[in-house]
């Protein structure tokens, strides 16, 4: 059986070519020993199965406080009326409830409504994104080092 596949063989759609099987020794070198095979960096123990990963599997580690405190984080100071006496948050509420009135008409380019979604938007996932840093940061001693 050893010397059918030691031998050429012709493979079926390659018109007719023989293909030899490639000879996998074992380095050899006046440094290296004589039995010292190559191995595969995929298949690494402790890998994930033989795949190859960059990050761990649970590399978001979701943490419930996170969004929470985040969101309270972000609603009470955007709560406050610091643009002509009204709050940003009522601001994005408002332009909701403006651009809802006229419900199957989308709303216009140079609404109102578009500066307050990303500045409100952007706000909150920049206080979440702080909040994850710091809250996994000080749960896993992060700070202390």
């Amino acid at each position: 059986m050893a010397t059918a596949f030691a031998t050429p063989s012709t493979v079926i759609g390659l018109g007719g070519s023989s293909v030899s099987r490639i000879n996998t020794k074992a380095f050899s070198s006046s440094f290296l020993k004589p039995t010292l095979r190559a191995k595969n960096p995929f298949r690494v123990a402790g890998s994930s199965g033989g795949r190859f990963t960059c990050f761990e599997r649970n590399w978001l580690r979701r943490d419930l406080n996170v969004i929470g405190f985040g969101l309270v984080g972000w609603l009470a100071p955007s709560s406050i009326p610091a643009i002509n006496g009204k709050s940003l948050t009522g601001l994005f509420f408002e332009s909701i409830g403006t651009e809802l009135a006229h419900f199957p008409t989308p709303p216009a380019l140079t609404s109102q409504f578009w500066l307050w979604l990303v500045t409100w938007h952007l706000g909150l996932f920049i206080c979440l994104t702080f909040g994850q840093i710091g809250f996994k940061g000080r749960t896993e001693d992060y700070f202390e080092r």
